[in-house]
């Protein structure tokens, strides 16, 4: 299982930033999440909001060049570099423009583990588009529950007929049931905004492949056993 630590050790660190990846890793996170954006200069880096914010204005990282950007912001490839290659690695695509750029540094640094980058997307139309380009990588459709307006075994049978590898929901949307209806069409099941203790135990006791936490100690003592 694994236990993705959300924006790096975000409960004790700058979200997003090199020291929050380093410090999720000796917490005990066995697996590193971020979100990723392209600059105008073409550079994914990692950031949530994907803005800059300047003094009197700010602007969308897609209108600054990566070397005007402030130093807090990292570049995918320089995280990955400062990170073990075993270690999974989820990325919140934020910018549908970023695939191609994003898989070609990670497999770039990577070439044989691609099948330990998780690329998640809310939007099925823009999934479809992507994955027949990049058949070594994992692709993981970002929902909830009420947004399957046909129902769950429906949407299951629908991400399995895109080749989507992963089902990503929040901890309040999961059940046993739901784990074993998702795996049946073979898609792996994973649960985001696990923040809690008996939160993160629920789910890994479902059976849940994956789980997302700002607290990287947490995840440690279940997803790792200590």
């Amino acid at each position: 299982m694994i236990g993705f630590a959300h924006r790096g050790a975000r409960a004790y660190a700058p979200e997003n930033t090199l020291e929050a990846f380093a410090l999720a890793l000796r917490l005990g996170a066995n697996g590193l999440e971020s979100d990723v954006w392209l600059t105008a200069d073409g550079v994914a880096v990692l950031d949530h909001d994907g803005v800059v914010k300047g003094r009197f204005k700010s602007k969308p990282i897609g209108d600054v060049d990566s070397g005007d950007l402030p130093a807090h912001i990292p570049t995918l490839e320089t995280m990955l570099a400062q990170t073990p290659a075993t270690v999974p690695v989820s990325l919140d695509v934020k910018d549908p423009a970023a695939f191609s750029a994003v898989i070609a540094v990670y497999l770039g640094q990577r070439p044989h583990a691609g099948n330990l980058l998780f690329l998640c997307h809310p939007d099925l139309d823009v999934l479809r588009r992507e994955i027949p380009q990049s058949p070594t990588v994992n692709f993981v459709h970002s929902t909830r529950l009420a947004r399957m307006k046909n129902g769950p075994e429906r949407h299951a049978a629908e991400l399995r007929e895109a080749g989507v590898d992963v089902v990503n929901m929040p901890y309040p949307d999961w059940s046993g049931g739901l784990v074993a209806l998702f795996k049946r069409f073979d898609l792996a099941c994973f649960a985001w905004d696990c923040q809690h203790e008996r939160q993160i135990t629920e789910v890994v006791r479902m059976g849940v492949d994956a789980v997302y936490s700002d607290w990287p100690d947490r995840l440690a003592d279940i997803v790792n056993g200590g």
